[in-house]
């Protein structure tokens, strides 16, 4: 399996998960201002959103979006309980979740990243992006992990939004309760693999 990415994107997700699962997949890097891959491939012919990941099989099949990508990779180690078993209400859960900061939590990091944004704009979605913070803290005060005790591909989505604080003025640490589950979370052996690989470690 070939898994293209770029460095710190989302992507970063799907990297964790496979080392968390102990899956062996080939890194192929994107530059998603040219579009080109490490190797000068188009980009757009692999993925026409232009955008990654991408999980591609030997058969040529291939998968997008994190959410789905990271449920396939979990699957395939039952035994590592990186996410619950299909069709129990627990992944369920773990898709609201998922969902959740797809569309609630990257979606507004995405947005401040865009430089052709106003500042006012960038406003109302900082502060429409600290609610939904509140929200993900105030679910964490009593519990270790999203889902309880175990970590699950979810942390690791939630884990790499909460990365793009830094480059985007703002301080994860406002929610002490964030600040200490991301360092939890970045002390995972798995995880400091993949941001090795990544050169962000």
């Amino acid at each position: 399996m070939k898994l293209y990415y770029s460095k710190g994107a989302c992507s970063l997700s799907p990297h964790i998960t496979a080392c968390e699962a102990g899956l062996p997949i080939e890194l192929v890097e994107v530059d998603l201002q040219s579009k080109r891959t490490s190797a000068g491939e188009d980009f757009r012919l692999i993925n026409p959103n232009g955008y990654v990941p991408v999980l591609m099989f030997d058969d040529g099949k291939k998968l997008t979006e994190g959410p789905a990508i990271v449920q396939y990779l979990a699957d395939q180690a039952p035994d590592k309980k990186l996410v619950p078993p299909a069709g129990t209400f627990e992944r369920y859960q773990l898709q609201q979740w998922l969902n959740f900061i797809s569309t609630e939590i990257h979606k507004g990091f995405g947005a401040l990243f865009n430089p052709a944004m106003p500042e006012e704009a960038k406003q109302v979605v900082t502060n429409l992006l600290a609610s939904r913070l509140e929200t993900a803290a105030a679910h964490l005060s009593n519990r270790a992990f999203l889902l309880g005790d175990d970590f699950t591909v979810a942390d690791a989505y939630l884990f790499v939004t909460l990365r793009w604080g830094a480059y985007v003025n703002i301080d994860i640490s406002r929610w002490p309760v964030l600040a200490n589950y991301a360092a939890k979370i970045s002390a995972r052996p798995a995880v400091q693999k993949a941001l090795k690989e990544e050169g962000l470690a």
